[in-house]
């Protein structure tokens, strides 16, 4: 996801900040955002809409999804929540 720096119009795709990383759309609203150290995906992420509201949160571990996922529908309420495992989906976790 890195491999490209910048969008055709000059904005950013994403920023390093220390060990955290925030990714952009192309106009400039923030995409997702979270700690990655050594290039992998550690701890809590969220992720937006291009509307800039919340789409996503979860955790991750060693860059795998684990531990508790909510995703938000577009009103805003819970549309539903994951639990993972080592990058695996709990069964009846839902």
């Amino acid at each position: 996801m890195r491999q490209k720096t910048h969008y055709a119009n000059g904005q950013p795709v994403f920023h390093q900040d220390g060990d955290r990383l925030t990714y952009f759309f192309k106009t400039g609203v923030k995409k997702a955002e979270g700690l990655s150290v050594s290039d992998v995906m550690q701890g809590e992420w969220r992720f937006w809409r291009e509307t800039g509201a919340l789409w996503q949160v979860g955790q991750f571990r060693d860059g795998q999804k684990h531990g508790e996922w909510l995703r938000y529908a577009r009103d805003g309420t819970v549309e539903y929540r994951e639990m993972f495992e080592a990058g695996k989906l709990r069964k009846g976790a839902t």
